[in-house]
């Protein structure tokens, strides 16, 4: 199998485990399931730099890129940084990450909160609005269009925005419908997690201007996003350009700064 695969195969007994430690009614009953949700679209709408700064601990390219810095100091650290969003990795055995991390990002900062995880049921949904996620992402590489039109529909009863996203031209077109919101090309192929900003700018064109368009992996520098922005992108998500530094959010206040000198 290769790296998507693997991690695809254990998130789903991940799940069916969680399944059966909380039940979907407990987590209907979370204090935070009804709260008031912060809009991603709307912050990056009125935004000119865009920015959806992530907090990863490690990936499975990478290993390990910053365990040092609590999920709480950085996620205050992003907001003063004016990023628009924060991206939490929620994945614990490749990722390191944890759904808690996603309860505390949203006690720290009053950011629109994306739920970064490889969702393979709805119950991850449930679990995403359950402990404060504004924002869930679905992958077109793992799931069905069926599969994206019915968890997209769930997301958006429960006042959830949606990110798809994709990597090639056959997943936008067979993924493309009106319960999305933003389309994020990820300019990482996930199953062999090679690099590629082309990735970006040769299939910019094939998103309809309806969706935020947004490009994720391998954004170092403001060039790269200035260019980006020439092909229609309102958003980057960038993550371990920030995380590999002594002072993430200070690193994010720094790139910010100079995006907007340009």
């Amino acid at each position: 199998m290769n790296i998507l695969e693997r991690i695809i195969a254990d998130k789903i007994k991940e799940v069916a485990l969680r399944k059966k430690m909380i039940p979907t009614f407990q987590l209907e009953r979370s204090f935070l399931f009804d709260r008031p949700t912060f809009s991603l679209v709307k912050n990056l709408q009125e935004s000119t730099t865009g920015i959806i700064a992530e907090y990863k601990r490690r990936s499975p390219s990478k290993g390990i890129i910053n365990n040092s810095f609590s999920i709480a100091d950085v996620a205050s650290s992003y907001e003063n940084a004016g990023v628009c969003g924060i991206s939490v990795l929620t994945d614990g055995k490749y990722f390191g990450g944890s759904i808690e991390d996603l309860a505390t990002a949203r006690a720290s900062c009053k950011l629109p909160i994306l739920r970064k995880d490889f969702i393979v049921d709805t119950y991850q949904i449930f679990e995403a609005k359950a402990h404060g996620a504004d924002v869930i992402l679905l992958i077109a590489a793992v799931l069905s269009p069926a599969k994206i039109t019915h968890f997209s529909q769930l997301a958006k009863q429960l006042n959830l925005e949606v990110l798809l996203e994709v990597n090639n031209v056959v997943e936008i077109q067979e993924s493309m419908q009106s319960s999305l919101d933003l389309i994020g090309i990820n300019n990482r192929n996930l199953k062999t997690f090679e690099v590629n900003l082309n990735t970006s700018k040769s299939l910019s064109t094939e998103i309809p201007d309806d969706f935020i368009k947004i490009s994720e992996s391998g954004i170092s520098n403001t060039e790269t996003i200035l260019e980006l922005k020439l092909f229609g992108f309102r958003g980057f998500l960038i993550g371990e350009n920030f995380m590999k530094t002594e002072n993430p959010g200070h690193s994010a206040k720094t790139f910010i700064n100079n995006l907007k000198k340009n």
